[in-house]
């Protein structure tokens, strides 16, 4: 669907929400997108849920172990569709077990290392410019 589309139809959504889940893919450059519907609207990132995706498409993951996990990690309001639907970004995660209990970054979750490094400097006042 377009913009025009959405900005010139109102959509009764009954307190449901659209959730784009947005991700990096196994390239480390193109950016892959899935919406899920939501209950109600969000107030803070730790209620959206955790969803998964098979990664044998984007190069994340081999046909035999293809699950890959999608983790919120933020949320903003969806300037396409309006309302309280909602852009929510990922980090990607696959199982570390045959008994999918520990997970691990997957190949372009660069997130996860760049925590470890911020969360050391925590109480540094970072610097911008040129």
């Amino acid at each position: 669907l377009t913009y025009k589309y959405y900005t010139n139809n109102k959509f009764k959504q009954n307190g449901k929400v659209i959730a784009e889940y947005i991700w990096i893919d196994g390239t480390g450059i193109n950016m892959r997108s899935k919406s899920r519907t939501l209950t109600k609207p969000v107030t803070d990132v730790a209620s959206i849920p955790n969803w998964n995706f098979d990664g044998s498409s984007t190069q994340q993951a081999t046909t035999e172990d293809s699950e890959v996990i999608l983790k919120p990690v933020a949320y903003y309001p969806d300037p396409l569709r309006g309302g309280d639907n909602i852009l929510v970004l990922c980090s990607t995660y696959r199982f570390a077990d045959k008994e999918q209990k520990e997970i691990r970054p997957a190949n372009t979750n660069f997130r996860h290392f760049a925590e470890k490094i911020l969360e050391l400097a925590k109480d540094e006042e970072p610097w911008f410019g040129l």
